[in-house]
């Protein structure tokens, strides 16, 4: 099927109690596992791509790929800009076809990050495609992003944040961090409560890949409709590569260590989409 936006798998994921996985991508392999691992498991997918990947590659080639996949599939797909950092690179992947699109201000004053983010709901109106924007930093390195210790989200201002810009989601600060992490985080469940009470809107989180399955239920639980994962995917290719490699030393075709490594993000990806509950609730 053509793509999709979230607007509609995060309404539902909200009225239903799970979350949508938000998997980012780096090139072929790794998209087809995901789109593969969402059919098996009937689950509509957000692929996502930072700032970074597009950079390397491109928002058109990336987009065409994307949909080039989703064309040939059952399940809702939207491919999404992952923490857009300037309202031109947001702009771009409105114009080239992206069905949804993350502004991040979340480094800017409150005022700035109202906004950079109604600037880009302002431009993505006409396309009815839905923004995401973030408030309070989420911590740590990852990609071209620098979180440092990060910063939580403050409930009253979320609510304002969310009616003043518009926006369709907001990824919100509880203690995640982008990146790996030197132990198992401690998550401010109380504040997230809080939020949900004021903000309609879904709420989503990032920094999830070192969270434990039963953070992340917990989670979902209390309002998160979408979650980002990232560097498990990555360290997850990488390992899954050279471990073919090491076995294989004679073998040089790329296509054969690059299968290695899909496959073992497809079932990465199947546990992922297990833990988020979103098994079985691929929306049409």
């Amino acid at each position: 099927m053509p793509l999709t936006t979230t607007e509609k798998m995060l309404r539902d994921a909200q009225k239903n109690g799970y979350a949508v996985g938000a998997f980012n991508t780096e090139n072929m392999e790794m998209t087809q596992a995901i789109v593969l691992a969402a059919e098996e498991t009937n689950s509509p997918v957000i692929i996502a791509t930072t700032p970074s990947t597009v950079e390397y590659g491109s928002i058109k080639l990336f987009r065409a790929m994307v949909a080039a996949l989703a064309e040939d599939s059952k399940v809702p797909i939207a491919i999404h800009l992952d923490h857009g950092d300037s309202y031109e690179l947001a702009a771009e992947a409105l114009k080239n076809g992206y069905t949804s699109v993350m502004i991040d201000g979340s480094h800017l004053d409150f005022e700035e990050n109202i906004a950079l983010a109604k600037r880009v709901v302002d431009i993505a109106k006409d396309k009815n495609i839905p923004i995401e924007a973030e408030l309070g930093m989420v911590g740590g390195k990852e990609d071209n992003l620098d979180g440092g210790d990060g910063s939580y989200t403050d409930p009253q201002m979320a609510k304002e944040f969310a009616e003043r810009t518009g926006i369709s989601s907001l990824a919100v600060a509880i203690g995640t961090a982008h990146g790996d992490y030197a132990k198992t985080p401690v998550l401010d469940i109380k504040r997230l409560k809080q939020i949900r009470e004021v903000v309609d809107i879904p709420l989503v989180l990032h920094g999830a890949s070192g969270l434990t399955e039963e953070q992340k239920r917990e989670c979902i639980a209390n309002g998160i409709c979408k979650i980002n994962f990232a560097t498990e995917l990555r360290r997850m290719y990488k390992t899954a590569g050279e471990a073919y490699v090491q076995m294989n030393p004679d073998k040089y075709d790329p296509k054969s260590y690059g299968t290695a490594s899909k496959d073992a993000i497809k079932k990465l990806v199947i546990e992922l989409i297990n833990t988020c509950g979103c098994s079985g609730h691929a929306v049409k």
